[in-house]
């Protein structure tokens, strides 16, 4: 998720949480954004996103690192607001018969609501594909 405007930008699915789910959604977010350098990517102390392979990805896009403290959700509370926006507003409102089933509907969720219909308060209340298209306009 992009912080500034709440856009979601990189995802992927999985059976397993592991260092090649937590890359794959990291390479869809570059390719998304294109150059991020100097960003911050922000996320929790999962083994994904501390190994290796991940960091490595991270600091050749240019990225700096930051992680949330030992046992503190608050410094990860956009990422947790918005797990629970996807579970009350997706998840538990469908009957999911197989994976995929999820991956027909978790990128149409993403992509068509939240990202281009869904309201957000921080942002005056524009999606954020509008809140991105407006400052887009007020910088040029």
């Amino acid at each position: 998720m992009d912080l500034f405007s709440r856009k979601v930008i990189g995802w992927a699915l999985s059976e397993h949480i592991d260092a090649e789910l937590a890359l794959a959604g990291l390479r869809m977010a570059l390719v998304e954004r294109g150059s991020v350098k100097g960003c911050i990517h922000h996320s929790d102390r999962g083994v994904q996103y501390a190994c290796h392979a991940y960091v490595k990805e991270l600091e050749a896009a240019g990225i700096r690192i930051s992680m949330s403290r030992k046992g503190n959700p608050y410094d990860n509370a956009a990422a947790e607001s918005f797990m629970k926006t996807l579970k009350y507003e997706e998840v538990y409102l469908w009957e999911y018969h197989s994976l995929e089933d999820v991956k027909r509907r978790i990128p149409y969720f993403l992509q068509e609501v939240y990202n281009q219909k869904r309201l957000h308060s921080a942002l005056g209340y524009l999606t954020p594909q509008d809140f991105e298209q407006a400052e887009l306009i007020s910088v040029a």
